[in-house]
């Protein structure tokens, strides 16, 4: 049993004192280029740094898309392992989103690069995939236990290809997507003041009553913001499950840098809008 707080536990405190705000690091070229930086190594330590020195003090969450950073190979992947390491020295946590998910030995070691403290990937979360079925993340889920970490699970995700595989029913007439909740429902189980394991859900979705989101754990939200949905959408979509959204927002915060005053303002409006709109 891990000494360490949990970060379902770690997850409340910061979107209590911090706002309930996830900003992503995603910088693909599009974005390097309205930024005014060249589309390679030195162009990405200069946005991700700017976007951890302007963001990390103040927000909740951050989550870097590690592909945008491994393209670049192991010099992409250094800037990574900073840019995680000077978002937690400043106090926000990490949510990797690397969706990682395979079996076995090879789960283990994905796991292990993201969620074992000595890693110099070392996360708070980790997004990941359960497509291979569930029990295939045993790894990641037994890690994640022992060093305090999390897991977002891909449980109803915005894209619309998404729905061919997680609308899919099963023989017991549940579908796939209502399952991975279930599981997550059942590793959060008696666990306060809320769960390490949640899900991925999109703040794009509309109705999702058919849906038990109360997990008792949280779900990441993408869609705020370039993608359509806004804070007065979350009550709808998530119900009574609300107070532990994480809504992300990418591009929303990301299009106002490389300017580190209106990266703050627009972080801090956003924070302000999903607090009004959970609480109301």
């Amino acid at each position: 049993m891990s000494t360490v707080t949990p970060f379902g536990t770690r997850l409340r405190e910061a979107m209590d004192s911090r706002g309930p705000l996830c900003v992503g690091i995603d910088p693909h070229a599009a974005l390097l280029a309205q930024w005014g930086l060249d589309d390679d190594v030195a162009g990405l330590e200069r946005f991700s740094r700017t976007v951890v020195e302007a963001l990390a003090d103040t927000v909740a969450v951050f989550k870097p898309q590690a592909a945008f950073f491994e393209r670049f190979g192991s010099r992409g992947v250094a800037v990574l392992e900073r840019a995680v390491a000077d978002a937690r020295a400043a106090g926000a946590l990490v949510v990797m989103d690397a969706k990682r998910g395979d079996i076995g030995s090879t789960m283990a070691a994905y796991a292990s690069a993201f969620l074992d403290p000595a890693s110099p990937l070392f996360s708070d979360a980790l997004t990941v995939s359960p497509y291979l079925g569930y029990g295939s993340l045993e790894p990641a889920v037994a890690l994640a236990r022992e060093s305090g970490a999390g897991l977002f699970v891909l449980a109803l995700t915005s894209n619309p290809e998404g729905a061919e595989v997680q609308r899919a029913v099963r023989a017991d007439g549940r579908s796939v997507g209502a399952t991975m909740l279930a599981h997550l429902a059942a590793e959060n189980a008696g666990a306060e003041p809320m769960g390490s394991f949640g899900a991925v859900v999109g703040a794009t979705l509309g109705d999702l009553s058919s849906f038990d989101l109360d997990i008792n754990g949280p779900l990441l939200a993408p869609g705020i913001g370039a993608q359509g949905a806004t804070a007065a959408d979350l009550p709808r979509v998530f119900g009574k499950a609300v107070r532990n959204v994480v809504p992300n927002v990418s591009r929303g915060v990301l299009k106002h840098g490389p300017d580190v005053a209106a990266l703050r303002a627009s972080a801090g409006a956003f924070a302000e809008e999903i607090r009004a709109a959970v609480a109301a």
